[in-house]
């Protein structure tokens, strides 16, 4: 924690704004219809013979839907529901598979959910057999899971370091029971510490854990604590995210008492003191929410400046292409962005008819990409060589930078941009100041007047 007095009401509620996360840009919400004669194209034409691949792969389906919880996720105990998504993310396979020209083979590989590991270690062999045989995975390729430490048992585990996986991510929000209760997240914090060391045992070292701050009735002492049981299990990565509370989009959230939420005051006091104590235990602070032991890939990386950022957060991932699988995953291409079908039932008999499932997306033009490459060095870096901004977009971007200059949330030197250490969990709001499609609400409301 730095000694910088704590933000104005004014910067706090900025820090509070909806502002996008910048997972990417545009983000999707400028998406629209996408035909999948488009996408076809981006594949056949914006993928070279040498490059490496990115693949996440989607399974929304949870044992249980966690109240907090904002991802495209759903519960079911049907363990034949289940069965039936995981051939049916092998047919998409063999479909996208067909659709691609000449490549690299994949270097990172992801799978996220909800709750991935539901596939038990049979289906995820499946896939993986699949993804070998059709598509090929690099030497030293990363391969990514999400997991529930409440679903990690030892022949999950075992199964995960036998098919070659090498780096996890498990939730664990915070280890209070009293805060669990209020999330629909009862998870003793021994659960977590056994996942860990079950992880370990098979040879999975890259292993994250996710914290939470902004919980119903949580305190600076529940966030600190849990972000000290984070640190004494030497993890290589940490990740503390702020709750959303969005119970307009996620109907479940109105299970979470928001009259519980700490207010904008106290969220910054719980972000600050997380930080505080994962900084003390020997973590680096990366972009806007990541933690990572010196020696660890990601720190390297934004040491030297490689940091990036995609819809997996802060990342090493360099491949020019990220193809998404599954329902709700999406894809980056040179061409734009392609999201496929959301409801799993309506994906799965578009792919039974022999159909690439893409529904949404947005091409891309010269000028998204060059914003999208001054953003993602903001979000990573918080600095900017101002002499990479064409002159139109540096006039439109510095009278958006004028105000956050005055509120020193940023510096102008001359040609460079810096966002002040103190300052970091502002940077959001600095970087839409590139953003052609974001405005705030006010300047919003006064155009559409």
């Amino acid at each position: 924690m730095t000694d910088t007095p704590m933000p104005s009401c004014d910067l706090l509620a900025l820090a509070e704004a909806r502002v996008p996360r910048y997972t990417s840009y545009p983000t999707a919400a400028q998406f629209g219809a996408l035909e999948e004669a488009t996408y076809r194209e981006w594949l056949q034409r914006g993928i070279g013979a040498a490059d490496p691949l990115s693949l996440y792969l989607h399974v929304p389906f949870c044992r249980d839907l966690c109240w907090y919880c904002a991802c495209h996720a759903k519960p079911t105990r049907s363990d034949a529901r289940v069965t039936a998504y995981g051939a049916a993310l092998r047919a998409e396979l063999e479909l996208l598979a067909a659709a691609l020209p000449a490549h690299g083979g994949i270097s990172h590989l992801h799978f996220g959910g909800g709750t991935p590991s539901i596939l038990k270690a049979e289906g995820l062999g499946l896939l993986l057999a699949a993804i070998r045989a059709r598509i090929g995975i690099r030497p030293g390729a990363e391969l990514a899971i999400e997991l529930d430490p409440r679903l990690m048992d030892e022949a999950l585990v075992e199964g995960l370091g036998a098919l070659g996986f090498n780096r996890a991510s498990l939730g664990v929000q915070d280890i209070a029971p009293e805060v669990q209760a209020r999330i629909g997240r009862p998870q003793p914090a021994e659960m977590v510490r056994v996942g860990v060391e079950r992880l370990r045992r098979v040879g999975i070292t890259g292993i994250n854990l996710d914290l939470m701050y902004g919980l119903p009735a949580q305190t600076v002492a529940h966030v600190e604590a849990s972000a000290r049981f984070a640190a004494e299990l030497r993890v290589p990565r940490i990740a503390v995210f702020g709750y959303a509370h969005v119970a307009w989009m996620k109907p479940h959230q109105k299970a979470i008492d928001s009259s519980l939420l700490p207010d904008a005051s106290a969220r910054m006091g719980q972000a600050d003191a997380a930080e505080a104590v994962l900084r003390a235990a020997g973590y680096v602070a990366l972009g806007l929410d990541h933690f990572a032991l010196p020696q660890d890939p990601l720190a390297v990386a934004a040491d030297e400046g490689r940091l990036r950022r995609n819809f997996q957060g802060y990342t090493t991932d360099t491949a020019p292409a990220l193809l998404g699988l599954g329902a709700s995953s999406i894809g980056v291409l040179r061409g734009g962005f392609a999201q496929n079908i959301a409801d799993e039932r309506r994906y799965a008999e578009t792919v039974a008819a022999g159909r690439l499932p893409v529904a949404r997306g947005i091409a891309t033009t010269e000028e998204d990409r060059l914003r999208a490459g001054l953003i993602e060095r903001l979000m990573c870096d918080f600095a900017l060589d101002l002499c990479a901004v064409p002159d139109a977009m540096l006039v439109d971007a510095m009278a958006r930078l004028g105000p956050l200059e005055r509120d020193g949330l940023v510096r102008l030197d001359g040609a460079h941009l810096l966002v002040p250490p103190a300052r970091r969990r502002f940077v959001r709001q600095v970087a839409a100041c590139f953003d052609a499609y974001w405005r705030p609400a006010a300047q919003r409301h006064s155009a559409a007047v």
